[in-house]
């Protein structure tokens, strides 16, 4: 009874995780990596097929198998998560009033590029 609720757990969590991953690829202050991570070890330990489906997932599956095998990031993804990222900080600090609030969303758009920008380079 007890691996069979936790099993339907891991599958919710992992699902759960999957689709933050996915909110992830288009909201750039949004981590998608860490996220399809942690559905691959919900589904390892879960369900194999889930698993595999998520590890050969066109989409999906580059994300982890770039991150353990230390490849980096495509330059093309680099550049889309910049640009979205100033993107979306910019509209966003068009609608706050605070000014403490845009210092902050510009720091955090510093650093987010800063981090990316120095992750190695998918050849």
């Amino acid at each position: 009874m007890y691996l069979k609720l936790l099993r339907a757990f891991l599958i919710v969590a992992g699902s759960l995780a999957v689709g933050i991953g996915i909110v992830g690829i288009f909201v750039p202050l949004l981590p998608t990596t860490p996220f399809l991570l942690l559905a691959a070890a919900c589904y390892i330990k879960s369900s194999p097929s889930l698993y595999k489906w998520l590890i050969t997932n066109k989409y999906f599956g580059n994300y982890i198998k770039n991150y353990r095998e230390g490849k980096g990031i495509p330059v093309k993804i680099r550049t889309y998560t910049i640009v979205f990222l100033w993107l979306t900080i910019c509209i966003s600090a068009i609608f706050v009033n605070c000014l403490y609030a845009r210092i902050f969303l510009l720091l955090v758009a510093i650093g987010v590029t800063i981090h990316v920008s120095t992750i190695k380079t998918l050849k």
